[in-house]
């Protein structure tokens, strides 16, 4: 639906102030940015990270003791989903080399890797290939591919500064000194890249970036780069096979702790099947539609961490789990659309943030946590200068319109299509007209320990993608994820395909540690009829729910 009377009173505001805003841009005249040394105390007052009651102690596993998000503690302390004593591992279902479970981004590209590198390959898939947040990601993927004027160097500083200098340095490392090369190889297989008229890509700034060093396709970027590596992987039928509509319930290991495969539960038929793997690479993503703190998500239907709880119940440690990121910019009206992403290339490309009366309040490229922060507060209360929405939320003014007046009419329908369509189905034309926004969970910093070869601690499981945590720290820059995906991604393939040829068979597959985990979560006096992984969310009603006696609700307790 068009903006209500009320909503475009309000707007005449921001078109109040627009000219000056507009001009003092044009003398790259900057709002100015929060001070280094205020950013702490910013984050500690506004950033959901740090709401008192909001994270507690894990009680069991490898990490115990390590205070997270309540929603995440809630997987971890739960009982695995199937019972080990009723699955029959004697004969595998499926067997291969190489079982990738994901098929999003990390996932595709392991798989394409690994296959180049002599192991057969089987993709399990919890939707279809590539349904994955890899498809939502908009703005683009950053590398520093122009030599002349960047270098990894720079890019290796700002991933660190991004990250509050909690990165692991060597994964870091790795992302930015792989990036020329990633956006190489996604070209050589037929990413098309905005460019410009002579061909060179096109690139621009992002929050907390020292250079323009992020390579975009308009605002479908992720898109393309599924498009892309999906349809190649589809090519290679003959090595790489894709179960879809079955997401992995629980790893399975060997008698000598090697990851020996993985059980299956298949969405359509109810069954779980058992695939016989060689090796394992975890690519299953994040955990955004666990709203946790009932948050808005960005993130596609089936990111609830799956990953995360599979590795962790087979001894694998977690880390930088006590950070998520909040995308700063989240439709929160019309709420049809809410929670969906508004690509940080909207500030890059010059869009300023503002309040009710049509003020700029920060500057827009500030690192997502920082600028997530500072619109929190100009929506909190104790400020008070957030624009009310006609469903009872609150949010503040992306002023698109100014892109036009920067960069020439009919910018912002060409370099956001996307966006100008999605808005457009609501009578609402963003060339015209700002956006309404908020704050929405985005990702997962955090995620499994692994190597700067993506091995984690049992052998022959790998872990590639937003599923793992150390290269962003504790807040990922705008462009890094579809970077990581690829970078990381293709690492895991070659990794695990050297694994198994050097390896060779697994030994007697078992289930002994989910009995083990179960039996610690007695131990510690954890007393719950939640089941895990979640699979899927639950949108029912609740009240529903209470007179629905017989209905199993596989994504959140035992039926």
């Amino acid at each position: 639906m068009p903006y209500p009377e009320s909503l475009k009173k309000l707007i005449k505001k921001v078109e109040a102030t627009r000219p000056a805003r507009v001009e003092r841009k044009k003398a790259g005249q900057e709002f100015e940015a929060v001070d280094v040394e205020d950013r702490d105390e910013l984050l500690r007052k506004y950033h959901p990270d740090y709401r008192k009651g909001t994270r507690r102690e894990i009680k069991v596993g490898p990490s115990k003791g390590y205070s997270i998000s309540n929603e995440i503690v809630d997987l971890l302390e739960a009982r695995s989903r199937i019972d080990p004593g009723l699955i029959d591992l004697s004969e595998p279902d499926y067997d291969t080399d190489l079982l990738v479970i994901g098929g999003g981004g990390a996932g595709t590209s392991t798989a394409l890797i690994a296959q180049e590198n002599g192991v057969e390959v089987t993709i399990a898939t919890k939707l279809r290939h590539g349904d994955a947040n890899t498809m939502m990601a908009e703005g683009g993927i950053q590398a520093a591919s122009k030599g002349w004027k960047d270098s990894p160097y720079y890019h290796y500083l700002d991933v660190l500064g991004g990250g509050h200098f909690k990165n692991v340095p060597q994964l870091v490392k790795r992302l930015v000194n792989n990036g020329p090369d990633a956006i190489q190889w996604l070209e050589s297989l037929g990413a098309m890249f905005s460019k410009e008229s002579d061909g060179t890509l096109k690139t621009m700034h992002g929050g907390g970036t020292s250079r323009k060093r992020m390579h975009f396709a308009a605002d479908i970027t992720g898109a393309e780069i599924m498009r892309t590596i999906r349809d190649e992987a589809r090519s290679r039928e003959e090595d790489i096979e894709v179960i879809e509509f079955n997401p992995a319930v629980d790893l399975v290991l060997d008698d000598k702790g090697r990851c020996a495969g993985a059980i299956l539960y298949n969405l359509e038929t109810r069954e779980y099947h058992y695939v016989r793997a060689k090796a394992v690479v975890l690519a299953t993503g994040g955990c955004g539609r666990l709203h946790i703190q009932d948050f808005m998500t960005t993130n596609h239907y089936g990111a609830t961490a799956d990953g995360v709880v599979m590795a962790y119940r087979a001894g694998v440690p977690v880390s930088f789990l006590h950070t998520v990121q909040y995308h700063p910019t989240g439709v929160v009206y019309p709420e049809q659309a809410e929670g969906i992403l508004i690509t940080e290339k909207f500030r890059g490309a010059g869009a300023n943030i503002l309040n009710v009366d049509g003020e700029q309040f920060v500057y827009e490229r500030e690192p997502r946590d920082v600028e997530a922060a500072c619109i929190i507060r100009e929506c909190s209360e104790d400020v008070g200068k957030g624009v009310p929405t006609p469903t009872g939320k609150v949010g503040v003014w992306l002023d698109s319109p100014m892109i036009d007046l920067l960069k020439g009419e009919g910018t912002v329908g060409r370099e956001f299509p996307a966006k100008h369509i999605l808005y457009e189905r609501y009578g609402i034309d963003i060339s015209r007209e700002p956006m309404l926004v908020h704050p929405t969970l985005h990702y997962q910093n955090g995620g499994l320990q692994i190597t700067e070869s993506c091995e984690t601690n049992v052998p022959g499981l790998f872990a590639s993608g937003e599923v793992t945590g150390g290269v962003h720290g504790e807040n990922r820059l705008m462009g890094n994820s579809l970077l990581d995906v690829v970078v990381f991604g293709r690492i895991a393939g070659k990794a695990a395909a050297e694994f198994v040829k050097k390896k060779g068979e697994t030994g007697k597959p078992t289930l002994e540690h989910v009995k083990q985990y179960n039996q610690e979560l007695d131990k510690e006096g954890v007393d719950t009829d939640r089941i895990a992984p979640m699979i899927l969310p639950d949108y029912s009603n609740p009240e529903v729910r209470k007179r629905q006696l017989t209905t199993e609700y596989q994504g959140t307790i035992r039926g």
